[in-house]
């Protein structure tokens, strides 16, 4: 028997393409899958800093099922598909992330499965992280 955790929210697409959206390991890392800020199959915001933040709370949602939150977050990936947006999205980001100082990458990707997507993110987390 395995000892990792694989954590589902019933997204369409983790069924459809055969991923877990968190993967605990037995070191007590947790791997948080692409999030984007599609919830119940509408995108929830329009702008980059908007989808940002819906994304990140997708990620977060998903860590929670494992008992962590935001403190617990050691790195961040933000793909973005225009680097106009690099300020809205990094905006979002230090909202949310800058009492905890992640590591951090921002990336400029060509596109998503849904083109009116501007950004997804994923996040990594570790049980028991110094603070």
């Amino acid at each position: 028997m395995s000892d990792v955790r694989r954590v589902t929210t019933g997204a369409p697409w983790e069924e459809q393409f055969g991923y877990a959206r968190a993967v605990e390991l037995p070191n007590g890392l947790v791997l948080v899958s692409g999030c984007t800020s599609i919830v119940d199959g509408q995108i929830a915001g329009g702008g980059p800093y908007e989808q940002a933040v819906n994304a990140f709370k997708v990620a977060l949602a998903a860590l929670e099922k494992v008992g962590l939150g935001r403190d617990d977050v050691v790195r961040t990936r933000m793909y973005l598909t225009h680097a106009r947006d690099v300020e809205e999205i990094g905006r979002a980001h230090k909202e949310l992330f800058d009492a905890v100082r992640p590591a951090a990458s921002m990336i400029i990707v060509s596109g998503f499965v849904d083109p009116s997507l501007v950004v997804e993110v994923e996040v990594e987390a570790f049980r028991g992280a110094p603070a």
